[in-house]
């Protein structure tokens, strides 16, 4: 068999018919009511069904957190490989589910417009693009089925309701309380999660329809429902089906009848009116949007004349199509805007009845920096980027960067910016509990409103790829020379001050991204497991005599001898133990280990954090001059010093992430810096 052949094989295996025929199931009206009884939610309305929707994927409780955030998992699209995936904002995201779950239960959010607020490039269209996704993929779930119906001809064919309304409409005002209470009955599966409500009526098309058949029956309203047929439906957005997108254009091409439909000229002649609802296109973005969603894009950029429309949806669910009644709708609202048009919005009279009418989430940008690391990285990482290493801390700098710039200088003079920022990526910092940090984020009441956007940074990342094709490696200099020579063209930069600090943050980042990688290069040269072992033991040998005032015993001399200062002191001062804490040090670490004896265990210098950074630097120390780091600034380099060099280089590549020629280039890189710190010394 051809492998072309062989596909289309595979494919017609996966597309099962009967699967096809039960998700696209038809039958009467009387067996959508058998299905109701045993299926209720399938009536639920468009905030139940999106809220549902959320919470099916479930969530994860965070651990620690004063506000019992909860994260749910459908902002991470795990649908869609995490594509789509939102970082961050889990308190906004709560806020915005507690929402829907308000709507959900009827408690007066489902009669508002929900606007998303933040900066350019906050996640607005991305959150909103997720909800749409996920209601289309929710729809085709036996879990999230939804059905409307259409009215059958003696040729066969079938009319089906433009606005795919809830087929439960077709029963008459005054008999829904009695067939309320058959449905909801007590022997009804599942009734006690969602009890059947019937709210709204039928649309134009459907009413005349209804009306047409009912004088042909004599008022047989039992002989008007054999004509109906009952479908199931799939929410859909380029289908027009329950999704709805609406963006506002120039105001000379702007029409209402975008929102509410039009008429169908072509077709008055046939049908003799313009009230004739065969003769009316129901096709604007409400009706369209009909049992699922809208968003509004730049939502207060809107025409006056539109807000009528979004009002009278938002409030009353209904809407007013030209030449007919007000239409009974069922939908979500979503809009979303940035701070310069809600702050006309908020100054702006007669946008009054909209802001009572509007819910506002904030969306800022992103103020953890592990979380700025894995927008970038989502899109830039090794299976993205083909062909180019892209270098340890490339995209962890321009994170770094980016979050720098949209936080506040907090008002403790103790504290940096850049401190602060470790302090909200979970890093530790003598003085500062948990309750601190909470604090400096109750202050800082607009971090996260303003700063640099995600999709500047990214547009700087792909230029740098893009500038430095020839070079197999992208490295953090290369992005950082990007993002700053882009500031001067950075058309959303509110003054020249505000550009040169954010200059100035790039230097910020230089020299942090200069500590860390002097760090790695450090700890590759320490990364000799039995001279640590060795120096370790000797450490503590010296300490234990110290604290229990004894002395050594040599191990090469056979003599005893008092405890070796010099060399404690050398370790110590690594991690700034001063002269008047020694004692006090030695003592924690004696009083660590004989705990650890108590409990049958062996200690590990690895166990201890600050004692095993003062060893490897201790370490390093002692072997960088005999390595001779500071030759590779050179060009001749012996062969005993090359042979150790590559042994730190396979370090690098092993343990950090680094190739061959990044981690020859950091290499060169942290030599340079050595020989500059040895030059001034000499001098």
């Amino acid at each position: 068999m051809g492998d072309g052949r062989a596909i289309l094989k595979q494919i017609s295996e996966r597309k099962n018919p009967d699967v096809y025929r039960h998700e696209h199931w038809e039958g009467s009206f009387t067996d959508y009511l058998d299905i109701v009884r045993q299926t209720p939610t399938v009536t639920r309305n468009a905030f139940q069904r999106l809220y549902d929707m959320v919470v099916s994927h479930g969530s994860i409780p965070i651990e620690g957190s004063k506000d019992n955030l909860v994260r749910y998992n459908f902002f991470d699209d795990p649908d869609n490989e995490g594509r789509d995936a939102i970082f961050g904002l889990t308190k906004p995201l709560m806020e915005l589910v507690n929402v829907f779950k308000s709507a959900a239960l009827g408690y007066g959010s489902e009669r508002r417009v929900l606007l998303l607020h933040g900066p350019v490039g906050s996640s607005k269209s991305t959150i909103a693009r997720l909800l749409k996704r996920g209601l289309e993929r929710y729809s085709q779930t036996d879990a999230g089925a939804l059905y409307s119906y259409g009215w059958k001809e003696s040729s066969g064919t079938v009319h089906w309701c433009p606005m795919r309304e809830e087929p439960l409409h077709l029963i008459p005002p005054d008999e829904r309380a009695g067939i309320l209470e058959f449905l909801n009955g007590t022997e009804t599966k599942g009734h006690e999660e969602h009890r059947v409500e019937i709210a709204g009526d039928l649309c134009p098309l459907c009413r005349f329809m209804h009306n047409e058949r009912l004088k042909a029956a004599e008022g047989n309203w039992t002989r008007v429902m054999e004509d109906i047929v009952v479908h199931r439906v799939f929410l859909s957005e380029p289908d027009r089906a329950g999704i709805g997108t609406f963006q506002p254009k120039d105001e000379k091409n702007q029409d209402s009848t975008e929102l509410t439909g039009d008429i169908n000229y072509r077709k008055i002649a046939e049908y003799g009116s313009e009230s004739d609802p065969r003769a009316f296109n129901f096709d604007g973005e409400f009706n369209i949007a009909n049992r699922g969603l809208i968003e509004f894009i730049e939502v207060l950029k809107l025409d006056v004349a539109f807000l009528y429309d979004l009002l009278g949806a938002s409030q009353e669910h209904k809407i007013k199509p030209k030449k007919f009644p007000q239409t009974d709708i069922d939908t979500v609202i979503i809009g979303h805007t940035n701070e310069p048009e809600y702050r006309k919005l908020q100054s702006n009279e007669f946008m009054e009845a909209l802001r009572d009418r509007t819910v506002k989430i904030d969306v800022p940008y992103v103020t953890n920096l592990n979380d700025e690391i894995n927008i970038y990285e989502k899109d830039y990482n090794s299976r993205r980027v083909r062909g180019k290493h892209i270098a340890p801390h490339t995209v962890e700098t321009a994170a770094m960067w980016a979050v720098l710039t949209r936080l506040e200088e907090p008002k403790n003079a103790g504290l940096t910016v850049l401190q602060k920022l470790k302090l909200y990526n979970g890093k530790t910092l003598a003085g500062f509990t948990q309750d601190n940090v909470e604090q400096l984020r109750t202050e800082a009441k607009s971090e996260g409103m303003h700063g640099i956007s995600p999709r500047y940074v990214q547009d700087k990342i792909s230029n740098a790829l893009v500038a430095n094709a020839k070079s197999s490696n992208l490295n953090p200099f290369m992005v950082m020379n990007e993002l700053e020579n882009g500031l001067k063209h950075h058309s959303l930069i509110p003054s020249e001050e505000t550009r040169e600090a954010y200059r100035q943050l790039i230097q910020v980042v230089k020299n942090e991204y200069t500590d860390i990688v002097k760090n790695e290069v450090q700890r590759a040269i320490a990364a000799d497991e039995e001279a640590l072992s060795r120096l370790c033991s000797n450490y503590i040998d010296n300490v234990k005599a110290y604290t229990q005032k004894e002395k050594v015993k040599n191990k090469f001399t056979g003599q005893s001898e008092q405890p070796d200062e010099r060399l404690m002191r050398s370790i110590e001062q690594r991690i700034d133990i001063p002269e008047s804490r020694k004692d006090d040090f030695r003592r924690e670490i004696m009083n660590y280990i004989g705990a650890l004896a108590l409990d049958g265990k062996t200690f590990n210098y690895k166990t201890n954090e600050r004692l095993q950074k003062a060893l490897e630097l201790k370490l390093f120390e002692d072997q960088k001059d005999t390595i001779k780091l500071t030759s590779l600034v050179s060009n001749v380099v012996d062969k005993d010093t090359q042979e150790k060099i590559d042994i730190v280089k396979g370090r690098l590549i092993r343990n950090y992430g680094y190739d061959e020629e990044s981690a020859t280039d950091v290499l060169q890189y942290v030599a340079s810096i050595f020989a500059r710190g040895d030059a001034k010394s000499n001098n």
